[in-house]
């Protein structure tokens, strides 16, 4: 995902002079085709994040168009205010790149592992938040991102996730995708975590549950329009994501939940990591699995509902 959004940054800018490519410390060899044909456009900066979106704020507010990447939790945690004061304030129209989203750093430990990333950005005004699923849906987003209006932020996965979107077709910043219907329970999902959605659903399907699958690469706008029909359709929800459970996709199914009167009311689950600095500096996988984030704990959760929601007719059908 990563090198297909590198790529993307170094054919926009040959589609477009206004872009720029801003990297802070990135290793030799980064994007060195474009280095060598546009090497008055490409930056690479030193481990100084706030001074870097402070240069790539003034390359957007003089008309320019920079693609800022780096380590995810460096251009979040790290230059926190110079995100609000100099994009956001200003809708400055820059765009972030985020390396390691989630769990992906952990063999380098707490200090690098974007567990909060989606939370701290979706809080701005003006901010939009992006977690594409693979590679094929990275080429499309960036294909949007020239003419998207403000500060924008891509979440980047590991590499090599499984494709599970498809190869052509268009991408809408600020829309939720169909991977699937179902009328018996809805698995909501942002990023690489749609591969573990689709693979649930088959599970379930074979258990006789007809489960649905909503893909929001788009967290902030979110579509909450196609999520309120989605919701609307089933039962049982049930939302996973490579993120604290704490303000990021989880929260925003909630508080369209919470505010929208449905009768009866939707059983609900959040799936993701709990309120804790991840422990361990174990591998990715390694990780996903120590909090729960796979295929057997979301088949389980969405079991969990129904099940309850058969006891709770038992119940009041006994009264």
């Amino acid at each position: 995902m990563r090198k297909a959004c590198l790529e993307m940054v170094y054919t926009l800018a040959k589609q477009d002079p206004r872009v720029f490519f801003l990297g802070s410390d990135l290793g030799a060899g980064t994007l060195e085709s474009f280095r060598a044909a546009m090497p008055e456009r490409f930056l690479m900066e030193g481990v100084s994040e706030a001074n870097l979106i402070g240069l790539a704020a003034g390359l957007a507010l003089e008309g320019n168009l920079p693609y800022v990447n780096t380590i995810a939790t460096f251009l979040t945690r790290r230059c926190f205010e110079q995100l609000v004061v100099d994009l956001c304030l200003h809708r400055a129209n820059v765009r972030l790149l985020g390396n390691g989203g989630g769990l992906v750093y952990a063999p380098l430990g707490p200090t690098h592992m974007a567990i909060e990333d989606l939370a701290i950005l979706r809080a701005l005004p003006h901010m939009t938040v992006l977690a594409p699923a693979d590679a094929n849906e990275m080429r499309r987003l960036m294909l949007a991102t020239l003419a998207h209006q403000g500060p924008l932020y891509i979440r980047l996965g590991k590499g090599n996730e499984p494709l599970v979107t498809p190869a052509a077709g268009t991408f809408e910043i600020g829309k939720a995708y169909w991977m699937r219907k179902g009328s018996d329970a809805l698995l909501i999902t942002t990023g690489t975590v749609l591969s573990l959605a689709l693979e649930a659903a088959g599970h379930l399907q074979r258990e006789g549950v007809s489960t649905g699958v909503l893909h929001v690469p788009t967290l902030k706008p979110l579509d909450t329009e196609t999520l309120l029909d989605a919701l609307a359709a089933v039962p049982v929800v049930v939302t996973l994501e490579e993120h604290t459970v704490v303000g990021g996709l989880g929260s925003a199914v909630a508080e369209l939940i919470a505010e929208t009167p449905f009768h009866p009311a939707k059983r609900f689950k959040r799936l993701g990591l709990p309120d804790v600095f991840p422990e361990g500096y174990g591998s990715q996988a390694s990780l996903m699995a120590h909090y729960g984030l796979t295929v057997t704990r979301l088949v389980a959760a969405v079991m969990d509902l129904i099940t309850s929601g058969v006891h709770a007719l038992w119940l009041t059908s006994t009264l």
